[in-house]
């Protein structure tokens, strides 16, 4: 496995740590490219149910490399393919029918800032910043940012974000909705492991249903959401976690699932 991008699975959890620290794991072609390779691992392996993406060193991740981009001379053609990998990266987060936690610490800025709002949950410390970055750098917000922002934060919210890239500290962050929680420094990695673990508790298919409805909602219609809806309730309703929670609920007791 490519040391940029480590990963290691325990008790049904992957967590994948973005390895470049001092870079501040900042992504080059060749990184990013891992990563994509390394959550359709993700997605497709039946024994994972959920997923940590974290950053080793100092930061969670600075986003693009732009010495690299540099390196390369043909800015156009440089960010065209590491888009492309990177893009690639965020739509298996987004399609992963398993919750994905992002465990942020010191700097997430850039596609380090898309990447975590990519993710299901945010988990920051304290002392942790986010920052879009991309404008202050004469570049427009990708790694379906300018999607997932406003979804957050609200349009003109995310519109101030754009223009003015001020940094955002964890509790600016948890007051605007841009995070789930803000914990203690050093407690990132363990808290996303936490939230995870809970929710393993409840039902996977549930949660899986529920991340695939809400995130079809924004591109479909009133009436076909409702459709949608119906399918994925009487899947819902067929399955064993299905039958278990109604029955547990009849019976009055706490639900099983397995």
């Amino acid at each position: 496995m490519n040391e940029l991008v480590k990963m290691d699975i325990a008790e049904g959890i992957a967590k994948v740590c973005l390895n470049r620290p001092k870079a501040f794991n900042a992504f080059n072609l060749e990184m990013i490219s891992f990563l994509s390779e390394r959550l359709i691992e993700i997605a497709r392996d039946q024994t994972v149910t959920g997923v940590v993406i974290f950053g080793e060193g100092k930061a969670f991740c600075a986003g693009g490399d732009l010495k690299w981009v540099s390196s390369v001379g043909d800015y156009g053609r440089a960010f065209h393919g590491l888009a492309a990998r990177y893009h690639q990266a965020i739509l298996e987060i987004r399609r992963m029918p398993k919750p994905v936690v992002a465990a942020v610490h010191g700097i997430a800025a850039g596609g380090g800032f898309s990447l975590a709002l990519a993710c299901d949950f945010r988990v920051l410390e304290a002392s942790a910043v986010l920052r879009q970055a991309y404008t202050s750098n004469g570049l427009s917000i990708d790694g379906g940012g300018t999607f997932t922002l406003p979804r957050l934060v609200g349009m003109a919210k995310a519109l101030e974000i754009a223009a003015f890239d001020r940094p955002i500290s964890a509790e600016q962050a948890l007051s605007w909705g841009l995070v789930t929680e803000v914990v203690e420094d050093g407690q990132a990695l363990s808290k996303a492991h936490k939230l995870i673990q809970e929710i393993k508790e409840g039902s996977l298919s549930s949660f899986a249903a529920s991340k695939g409805l809400i995130n079809d909602s924004f591109g479909t219609s009133f009436e076909a959401q409702l459709e949608k809806e119906r399918e994925a309730l009487t899947l819902c309703a067929e399955h064993p976690h299905g039958r278990e929670g109604i029955k547990a609920f009849v019976e009055k007791r706490k639900p099983v699932y397995v």
